[in-house]
């Protein structure tokens, strides 16, 4: 397992530097949640891994988190209960000591994602559920155009849906997720018929991709996008996506249960 940064961040990006405001962007949003929900089945007790500052954390299950950037813990909202310091490769329970486990938007940052899989299953009795994206869809995105390394490094990052699922075993249910217009959770493609917030340097921050490129060239990509709003080029070859309710993308939930 890689080593841990200042403020106990362990995977690649250190969130002690960009976490800061993180939890002003990156709110649940709630028809992904009910997503989530759905996948959660009857489980009442819930370890949720790389919890962040808690999204999509339900209050009507007894779930526990697991966070070990003290910058995210930090930001959990007072009606959640703080969160465990610890790692996915390592999880501080017992074998089926929950009805399910959940992680979202994390499994890219673990040093060693099958460690950390193999840790979620062991510790669930029932489902494993993992929210991420597909590596192989991610450069579909119309950002590629604009900021081709920020979604060069997620798709290297983000493992791929094969590994995961070979990973946890048993049966698994691979679904897409169609993301909303007006997403409440702001990763790149949440913005995709609002083009205009990724000129916001705290929503291209919650987004951690972009800590990967040179700042320099981070305000090269963001002086093209805005040049292209003002002169209405993005509109004439993306102004569509305005009007489309959802983005088929790349984000997927994972589903395993044991066989």
């Amino acid at each position: 397992m890689g080593g841990r940064r200042a403020d106990g961040s362990a995977g690649d990006a250190d969130y002690g530097t960009i976490g800061t405001g993180y939890a002003d962007y990156r709110q649940p949003d709630r028809r992904i949640a009910a997503i989530i929900a759905e996948a959660l089945g009857d489980a009442r007790t819930v370890v949720n891994v790389g919890a962040g500052a808690g999204s999509y954390e339900s209050t009507t299950l007894r779930v526990t988190a697991v966070e070990p950037s003290a910058s995210m813990r930090d930001q959990r909202p007072a009606h959640l209960p703080p969160a465990v310091d610890a790692v996915a490769e390592h999880l501080p329970f017992a074998d089926d000591e929950f009805d399910a486990a959940m992680t979202t938007f994390s499994v890219h940052q673990w040093s060693d994602v099958r460690a950390g899989l193999r840790e979620m299953r062991r510790v669930a009795r029932g489902p494993v559920v993992v929210l991420t994206c597909d590596p192989a869809l991610v450069r579909d995105f119309w950002l590629h155009e604009y900021a081709p390394l920020v979604l060069d490094t997620e798709a290297r990052r983000y493992p791929a849906v094969q590994d995961i699922t070979e990973a946890l075993g048993g049966h698994v249910t691979v679904r897409p997720v169609p993301i909303p217009a007006d997403c409440t959770d702001g990763f790149n493609e949440a913005y995709y018929a609002r083009p205009e917030r990724l000129l916001d340097p705290g929503a291209r921050q919650a987004c951690s991709a972009w800590s990967f490129v040179d700042p320099v060239l981070g305000e090269q990509y963001t002086d093209l996008l805005r040049r292209d709003l003002l002169s209405g080029a993005w509109d004439e070859r993306h102004g569509h996506l305005r009007r489309q309710p959802h983005l088929d993308g790349s984000l997927v939930l994972i589903r395993a249960v044991p066989a």
